[in-house]
């Protein structure tokens, strides 16, 4: 690669929660544009976490290196603020610099009683669902953030479901899960307003349908068949890759303008129209329109226009 194909080559990323799904595929395109990219997680290959699937952070790394970057995998319980502070001095000692933050410590689907209303839902799934969804983007930040602002130009970044203006406007299938998703997106207006004066910039960001390894598996089917998956559920021909929310974070991450997204909420597929890059087989899936126009509207499914 060139230093044109690199830009992020002597960068240093922490991504929080990058064992499988959109974390992953974040990683893994940093690495692809030459970052150093710290990779966290409860999943390791000698132990796992409730979740009890395979993926771990050590194949999280071996992919970032793969890629070109380079992958070092920590294992860390982000709600537990010795082992946060622990990871970001490690970081300090190693590098000397943090310039990227992804917090995208999540967690809860199996937790989730879906189109439950408050009184039926397990109390204790539901707090604990919060914890792992906000509790945990906090814990990092107050460790992180010190080292992120020593240098100016710092990014952060809040993986969320939905944009700010969808979620506005729909209630996402419980009150746990709503609240959830929606606090990353005033999070990152909140480091917005703490984090610019120092200059850096936070963006609160959404892929759309992922074909997360999750996902593929509640399907039944694997990335080289995804397509089959249309049978049961037809609106899943607007999927796309973790990677492709990869890619915009990490356009996002090498754009010397990204203040100009200081505190927004974006999505994979609108930036992919910004930056314009594609998912791995070359689409742009722009979920979110599609969802709004198509899905929401109930009309046949048809990505025609839409990837």
């Amino acid at each position: 690669m060139t230093g044109t194909d690199r830009p992020l080559a002597g960068r240093v990323a922490l991504v929080a929660g990058a064992t499988r799904g959109a974390g992953r595929g974040i990683a893994v395109e940093l690495g692809a544009t030459g970052a150093t990219v710290y990779v966290t997680g409860r999943t390791t290959r000698e132990k796992r976490s409730e979740y009890d699937r395979p993926e771990t952070i050590e194949d999280t790394a071996d992919l970032v290196t793969a890629a070109g970057g380079t992958g070092i995998a920590v294992p860390t319980d982000h709600l537990d603020p010795v082992q946060v502070e622990r990871l970001v001095a490690r970081i300090a000692a190693e590098q000397g610099r943090l310039d990227v933050l992804v917090n995208d410590i999540w967690g809860g689907e199996y937790l989730a009683e879906w189109d439950k209303p408050v009184w039926e839902h397990s109390l204790t799934d539901g707090l604990r669902i919060l914890r792992l969804a906000i509790d945990t983007h906090l814990v990092t930040a107050r460790y992180a953030f010190p080292l992120l602002i020593e240098r100016r130009g710092g990014l952060v970044v809040e993986v969320t479901d939905g944009t700010a203006e969808y979620n506005a406007d729909h209630y996402r299938l419980n009150v746990y899960y709503d609240l959830a998703k929606i606090a990353p997106i005033r999070l990152a207006r909140s480091w917005a307003h703490e984090l610019g004066p120092h200059g850096a910039t936070a963006v609160a960001i959404t892929p759309g349908w992922l074909r997360s390894e999750i996902m593929l598996h509640e399907y039944g089917v694997t990335e080289a068949n995804w397509r089959d998956a249309c049978v049961k559920e037809p609106h899943f021909a607007i999927s796309e890759t973790p990677r492709f929310v990869g890619r915009a974070v990490a356009a996002l991450a090498a754009d010397e303008r990204r203040d100009r997204w200081q505190g927004r909420s974006v999505s994979s597929g609108g930036l992919a129209k910004e930056y314009g890059f594609t998912d791995l087989d070359g689409s742009a899936p722009d979920a979110w329109r599609y969802v709004v126009e198509v899905q929401d509207a109930g009309k046949p499914a048809d990505a025609a226009g839409y990837r």
